[in-house]
């Protein structure tokens, strides 16, 4: 064998090695969705729906605050770390980042957002349908920088994550007349789903093989439903019971899409019981506060009412399941994580 043969042939078990690395596992995560997965994309766009001021991040590694609508961590940086890429997702448009950043893993999110356009109009944040453009924006970047050939088999390779609804529900119709003039409760589940489904059919025909879609949550025990639906501080039961309903609708859907599409696998990471049990059972969990939020007076703060100089923050908020009246702490993240790790994302591994 020539030098040169046996240089070529080094080449190509150097290339096999890598590419075999790579299917091992999952290279990259790579997330869209609203305020439950932003990683700070709000922070670059114009809206008042932000959260890189204190006390938000008060938890992260050093304390800062990222956009993140948390107190720490996302689920997604969780899953991220769990799947050995990195321990944090950066947000596309956060300009300390690049494409060298973005390869092991991107977000895309945007707070406030939902399925239907005319969510994300209500707080003037990114439609989904935006969150597909930078995507394809990303594919470009990412190909220019490792080359057609390992992008494609990194994006093939990735996990997709899309964490998306409640503001569809909670923003857009219960909140506003604007959906709820038009569509039934019914009907709207129904319209919102047929955009999950070509969302996920559009990322599919960019080279989506392994996606991950959350359900929705249930949203009618978060603090902010709580307290407007006083004098009743339970559970509203209408929100929930439209969640499962949803979901129901959901998982037949994707039972479908898994036999349409060729080398698709989908799942969906049904959140809802898990969430329920921290606040049904908090002991379980080691939390003691379920109905109310650690930020300010926990009952309607969010984004910039809840901020560094209130005085009524708690300071512990591994105590709470939600950090502000609409989002939930670090540690209410991590169990979540854990939970779709163990369960719906385990195929994956």
């Amino acid at each position: 064998m020539t030098l040169k043969s046996f240089q070529w042939l080094l080449l190509l078990v150097q290339i096999l090695l890598v590419v075999g690395k790579i299917r091992a596992k999952v290279p990259a995560v790579i997330v869209f969705g609203d305020s439950t997965v932003d990683a700070g994309n709000n922070n670059q766009i114009s809206t008042i729906l932000k959260s890189n001021f204190r006390p938000y991040g008060k938890d992260f590694f050093g304390g800062v605050p990222t956009g993140r609508f948390s107190n720490g961590r996302l689920p997604t940086d969780f899953i991220s770390e769990s799947f050995g890429c990195k321990p944090t997702i950066p947000a596309y448009l956060d300009p300390q980042y690049s494409i060298k950043d973005f390869a092991t893993g991107v977000c895309f999110a945007s707070a406030g957002t939902g399925y239907d356009n005319a969510t994300s109009d209500v707080l003037s944040v990114i439609p989904l349908w935006k969150e597909l453009e930078y995507y394809k924006d990303y594919q470009g970047k990412l190909s220019n920088y490792l080359g057609d050939a390992q992008a494609k088999v990194i994006l093939s390779e990735a996990l997709y994550l899309i964490s998306i609804g409640t503001n569809d529900f909670l923003e857009n119709y219960f909140v506003f007349p604007n959906r709820s003039s038009v569509f039934t409760v019914g009907e709207y589940e129904d319209f919102l789903l047929g955009i999950a489904v070509k969302f996920m059919k559009d990322i599919y025909g960019l080279g989506a093989r392994k996606i991950s879609i959350t359900g929705l949550p249930p949203m009618g025990c978060v603090p902010l439903v709580r307290t407007i639906s006083r004098p009743s501080a339970n559970c509203l039961e209408k929100y929930n019971d439209v969640a499962k309903d949803f979901n129901k609708k959901l998982d037949n859907l994707i039972v479908k899409m898994n036999k349409e599409l060729n080398g698709v696998k989908v799942v969906t990471a049904n959140t809802y019981g898990i969430v329920l049990d921290m606040i049904q059972n908090p002991l379980k969990y080691g939390f003691e506060k379920v109905s109310t939020a650690c930020c300010a007076t926990g009952l309607i703060e969010m984004s910039y009412l809840c901020n560094q100089l209130n005085p009524l923050t708690c300071k512990d908020a591994s105590k709470y399941v939600f950090w502000d009246s609409f989002h939930p702490t670090e540690k209410t993240n991590f169990i979540i994580a854990d939970y779709v790790m163990k369960t719906s994302l385990a195929q994956f591994l």
